[in-house]
């Protein structure tokens, strides 16, 4: 039996996204910026993407901005609004559990003379409202926080955030990392309070190389790419319509029957949790029930290195991830298990299980009896 639990590293390609982009790749493939019929048929493609997904944000078309994927939405949208507010202030706030594709752009910042205050977190992974509120200042010019953390699934309290910024820095824009949220949770810009959000398509069932930036209107936000101007300047290069028209058939896809499905997520990842803890030395990392997304679960095995488990699980046919699959491959120890407090000894063994709509609980059944005959006999065999 094979079981994909690495959804939060990427998910499969939906088959109504698939269909739509092998259309746009062999048939419709004009150039959006060409003159003629076939560039007015693609130009429709990217408009009905934008319809689709504003839809499932509750937002305006023209607040959508097509990206090569999250990564290009949060630099888009970090950078983008430094610069566009840089005579306002210097100061800038995040996390110490951001994904690599902020916090290298907040180092970046740094190196550039910007100050960056980086927010701890509990035991759990979320922030305090009130270091936030000391953090605040007249000069602070940008809050990027992630909503759902990528290794523990934490859900930070964004809401809450962006009305405190709202009353303590005139001048501060809010921008949120949806992209582990965005298909999990019902994100709702507005409802949030938040003036920029980036999400991507890989992560709901849509392709690689895809994403967007929801931009609240009049925003201030300069753009990084130059080029021929396209998305009314605000990301020039001539536009991914495959992938633009298979995220928004994806993201249409998710959002039908939302509730249900997101329900069903919660059920089976309080099952898993519950049925994992009967082993001994195993704990779950992060925030718990309804605090935390639905498709997350970070395990920590005493005595069993991630890496070594996830190759044991692997030879089983069940493939999970040792922490953010971004950055897994590197020898480098999780900044979130470090922000959290993990016991120096948990911190290269914990491994990251994340479930997806199509997620069974056969599945995860024949995970967990693979667990509970893998940790045994590798805790026997461990180095002494």
């Amino acid at each position: 039996m094979e079981v994909y639990l690495d959804h939060s590293a990427t998910t499969k390609c939906s088959k109504r996204a698939a269909d739509m982009m092998l259309r746009l790749l062999t048939e419709d493939y004009g150039n959006p910026s060409s003159l003629h019929t076939m560039g007015a048929r693609a130009e429709e493609y990217i408009k009905e993407a934008k319809r689709k997904i504003a839809k499932t944000l509750k937002a305006a078309e023209k607040e959508i901005v097509f990206t090569s994927g999250g990564t290009e939405a949060n630099n888009l949208a970090i950078f983008g609004s430094v610069e566009a507010n840089k005579r306002a202030g210097d100061h800038i706030i995040t996390t110490d559990v951001e994904h690599a594709s902020v916090w290298q752009p907040m180092e970046r910042l740094k190196e550039l003379g910007y100050r960056v205050t980086y927010l701890p977190v509990d035991a759990s992974g979320a922030i305090s409202l009130e270091d936030l509120d000391r953090t605040l200042e007249p000069g602070t010019i940008l809050v990027s926080l992630i909503q759902v953390n990528n290794e523990i699934g934490t859900i930070e309290p964004i809401c809450k955030a962006a009305d405190l910024v709202r009353r303590k820095a005139e001048h501060a824009l809010v921008h949120v990392d949806a992209i582990q949220s965005y298909g999990k949770l019902a994100v709702c810009p507005k409802k949030l309070g938040v003036d920029l959000l980036s999400a991507s398509g890989h992560k709901i069932h849509g392709p690689k190389g895809s994403g967007f930036l929801y931009v609240k209107e009049r925003t201030k936000i300069r753009p990084i790419l130059f080029g021929g101007g396209q998305q009314k300047g605000m990301r020039s290069g001539t536009e991914n319509v495959p992938a633009i028209a298979g995220l928004g058939e994806a993201a249409a896809e998710l959002y039908e029957g939302f509730e249900e499905k997101i329900e069903r997520m919660y059920a089976l990842r309080e099952y898993f949790i519950r049925e994992v803890l009967k082993t001994e030395g195993v704990t779950v990392n992060g925030a718990k029930g309804r605090d935390c997304a639905p498709h997350i679960v970070s395990v920590s095995v005493e005595g069993v290195r991630s890496e070594v488990l996830l190759h044991a699980l692997e030879g089983m046919g069940i493939y999970i991830s040792a922490g953010s699959a971004c950055s897994s491959n590197k020898p480098s120890i999780s900044r979130t298990l470090q922000a959290i407090g993990l016991r120096r000894e948990l911190l290269d063994a914990t491994v990251r299980f994340s479930f997806s709509v199509d997620t069974t609980k056969e599945e995860l059944d024949y995970a967990l009896e693979c667990l509970a005959k893998v940790i045994p006999l590798q805790r026997k065999y461990r180095r002494k």
